[in-house]
């Protein structure tokens, strides 16, 4: 992982490092440097955020031969490297799943010239992965907002290469728990795996928020800790039931779940614990944790919250908290028309003395 230095605007990787004299900054590439074996210094281009810059950095790695500082890949090197400096910042996570997706680009497109790339090529990408919609509809975002930094001032690119690629439909969402599943996990689910349970249940939150919990996130009945998804900060009320199972946990300082070792659970390790327990049960095949939040969202639904309600508490955009209660919705009307008509019915029909 590069590291990051107090005083610079960029991410160095391992073995640069930065030099001022008479109030100019140089940047070097020296291989063990600082210990009894040192490689030779390699002076690098001044301009951290520029194509050069790790064109050289990658030269001086032993990465390959000359590479042309005009591909896509060195382009998405200089993006990447410009993110610290960005007017709007990007959250870790959106840095992560941009990275995952620039991969796609950079498979596709690497070593060729960037001002080359047009929308045909795209829609040509977009199509090969129309199997995976929500990876096709990613790497389309991380694309345009490359090539939008790219345009302008910085004139590494002439046009937009995404103009007119649209992105796939998007679906239904990650299938909510049905009742069985809920059933199941309400009689089997123990110890830490039932707090996150109920935590993600009652509160609509991604798992790796919930492992960030605690004691003192609560405002006021409610949590509120920014998601380290999104960045955005909702405020979710403490509901009588969840209420009611945190009224027999401890109360100590760190997160409320913890491994048998006392230290907190990452993402994937809890992914772990719950894969572990679905293997045993045959009810929850097919359940995934965040199938909870759609559950979440669905249920404030239909207690009668509105839509930019469930929102702030969920921490959910407006299109997304739709595009889970669409069923719930329609069943309910359906329902609604259904009873209408047999009321009528009854109301109507004759009655023998």
């Amino acid at each position: 992982m590069p590291r990051r230095r107090k005083d610079a605007v960029v991410a160095l990787p391992p073995g640069v490092h930065r030099v001022v004299s008479r109030a100019r900054e140089y940047f070097y590439y020296q291989q063990g440097r600082g210990t009894k074996f040192p490689g030779e210094r390699i002076r690098l281009p001044n301009n951290p955020q520029s194509p050069e810059f790790w064109n050289a950095v990658r030269q001086a790695q032993g990465l390959g031969g000359p590479v042309a500082t005009d591909t896509m890949n060195a382009l998405a090197d200089a993006y990447e490297a410009a993110w610290p400096v960005l007017p709007r910042k990007l959250s870790e996570g959106t840095k992560a799943k941009y990275r995952s997706s620039l991969a796609i680009v950079r498979r596709a497109w690497g070593d060729l010239p960037a001002r080359g790339l047009r929308p045909s090529h795209v829609q040509a990408l977009m199509d090969s992965l129309a199997a995976k919609p929500g990876t096709a509809n990613g790497m389309l975002d991380a694309l345009r907002s490359m090539s939008r930094w790219a345009m302008g001032p910085r004139e590494l690119l002439d046009r937009d290469p995404t103009l007119g690629v649209v992105h796939f439909e998007a679906g239904e969402g990650h299938k909510p728990w049905s009742q069985e599943q809920l059933r199941c996990a309400d009689e089997n689910f123990t110890g830490t795996l039932r707090r996150a349970y109920v935590l993600m249940r009652f509160t609509g939150q991604r798992i790796s928020d919930i492992v960030r919990l605690s004691w003192t996130d609560i405002d006021e009945g409610g949590f509120a800790l920014r998601q380290k998804k999104t960045g955005v900060r909702p405020w979710c009320p403490i509901f009588p039931e969840l209420e009611a199972e945190m009224a027999s946990w401890e109360r100590r300082p760190g997160p409320f779940l913890l491994q048998d070792n006392g230290r907190p659970f990452s993402t994937n390790q809890l992914w772990k614990v719950f894969d572990a327990a679905r293997e045993k049960l045959p009810a929850l095949e097919g359940a995934v944790p965040h199938g909870l939040r759609a559950v979440a969202v669905i249920r404030l639904r239909q207690a009668g919250y509105s839509i930019p309600q469930i929102s702030d508490m969920i921490g959910m955009s407006p299109p997304m908290v739709e595009r889970y209660c669409r069923h719930a919705d329609r069943k309910a009307g359906g329902q609604a028309v259904l009873l209408a008509l047999s009321e009528g019915q009854n109301k109507n029909r004759t009655v023998k003395h």
